[in-house]
């Protein structure tokens, strides 16, 4: 197999990567101890502060005209007063955290990357999907604590009637998929062509519905490449960005068209049965939690279903990720490797797959040899040349 990079190239590759190797390595230990700090040595303070600014607020809107059907709906959501200051604990909290890793976050997402000459965003467009992504974040937040707080305060079988309309809101949450991207990129649909009459085709001949092949504008924020689907049934969308039309031929972005069609067939059901039952365990911990923390009043806790236990949750959290993380990793390899199959089988044109497989990894410099404990520890994607030498057997035949 012919080197896939040159001795120069290699080395910025290797440059590239090693911080974030390192970084990675240290935020995995990093943030579940500075978070459990927050928790022990901030919560208290926190929530004095809270609530005297929620009282306040809460007069305030009372008081002003227009606003204070904010406030009674706030009051009803939350099940009696308190609410501004509830909400304003979980706000500052996570909002302090999330302080905490800014200066990492903005030296990966934009320094780093310029440095490697894979990120083109202008500072002012970086700052704004930056705030974009930190007001969804806030919108999360605040939904959470009015909506499994606000259930929790109500009644004791709050976590299955939860979990089960979470389960069923997470599977009709795919089909909104193709519009959440819209919030930071433009997209626009595929010009008519050769290429899109080969996708069309392609899907056919796969049995694939889909509704529309989008282009999304992302050559201005970074010159990776990318291609995927989203949503499912009707709103089925193939997305390719600009990138990845300009970077490989037609025989190219087919064969990525292809792979990404192979997770399209992927056996889903089991998947979501399991993560609604392992959501649904979550959430009976979380009432145990709630009680525990009542009994044992932590943090000043006088009844179940008390904000200040947010933190906790969100350590607990933290912590079933980072443990669960290898074992969801490895699964998403296994995949990667069918998906690749499925590919070449529906193609029939190895050479083109390998070829973008190349071409992909070079873009995106991705790393030809991580080391075996970065890969294990949560890479969703096989190596690159882990994935060219499983396709050497099909270029033999």
């Amino acid at each position: 197999m012919e080197p896939l990079y040159t001795p120069e190239q290699l080395a910025g590759v290797e440059a590239y990567h090693t911080p974030l190797y390192v970084l990675g390595a240290v935020d995995a230990v990093v943030t579940p101890l500075l978070l459990a700090a927050m928790v022990v040595w901030l919560t208290r303070p926190l929530w004095a502060f809270s609530q005297d600014l929620g009282e306040r607020l809460e007069r305030r809107l009372e008081r002003t005209r227009g606003l204070g059907l904010s406030a009674r709906l706030g009051a009803r959501l939350w099940g009696g007063p308190g609410w501004a200051g509830a909400l304003l604990f979980a706000l500052i909290f996570f909002e302090l955290f999330g302080l905490t890793g800014l200066p990492v976050e903005v030296y990966l997402g934009y320094v780093h990357e310029r440095a490697h000459g894979l990120s083109s965003e202008r500072p002012a467009v970086f700052a704004m999907d930056l705030l974009k992504s930190k007001a969804v974040f806030a919108v999360a937040i605040g939904s959470l604590v009015f909506g499994l707080y606000g259930l929790a305060r109500r009644t004791t079988h709050w976590w299955w009637l939860l979990g089960v309309s979470a389960s069923a809101l997470m599977l009709a949450s795919v089909a909104l998929d193709p519009f959440r991207a819209r919030l930071y990129v433009d997209q626009a649909p595929l010009e008519a062509g050769p290429l899109r009459e080969r996708i069309t085709a392609l899907m056919r001949q796969a049995g694939i519905d889909f509704r529309d092949v989008l282009v999304e504008q992302t050559s201005s924020r970074t010159v990776r490449v990318q291609a995927y689907f989203a949503g499912a049934g009707p709103t089925r969308t193939i997305v390719l960005n600009d990138s990845l039309l300009k970077a490989l031929t037609r025989d190219e972005v087919l064969a990525a068209v292809a792979h990404e069609a192979g997770h399209v067939d992927e056996p889903r059901w089991r998947g979501r049965i399991a993560s609604a039952a392992v959501l649904l365990a979550f959430l009976g911990l979380l009432e145990r939690l709630f009680r525990r923390s009542a009994a044992r009043r932590w943090f000043g806790i006088e009844a179940r279903a008390d904000v200040r236990t947010l933190p906790v949750v969100a350590l607990l959290f933290t912590v079933a990720m980072l443990v669960s993380e290898p074992v969801s990793a490895a699964v998403s390899r296994e995949r990667e490797y069918a998906a690749d199959r499925y590919a070449v089988a529906l193609t029939k044109d190895v050479a083109a797959f390998r070829s973008m497989l190349r071409k992909a990894a070079r873009v995106n410099k991705m790393d030809p040899s991580p080391p075996r404990w970065v890969v294990l520890r949560g890479w969703s994607h096989p190596p690159i040349m882990d994935r060219l030498a499983a396709l050497e057997p099909s270029l033999a035949q």
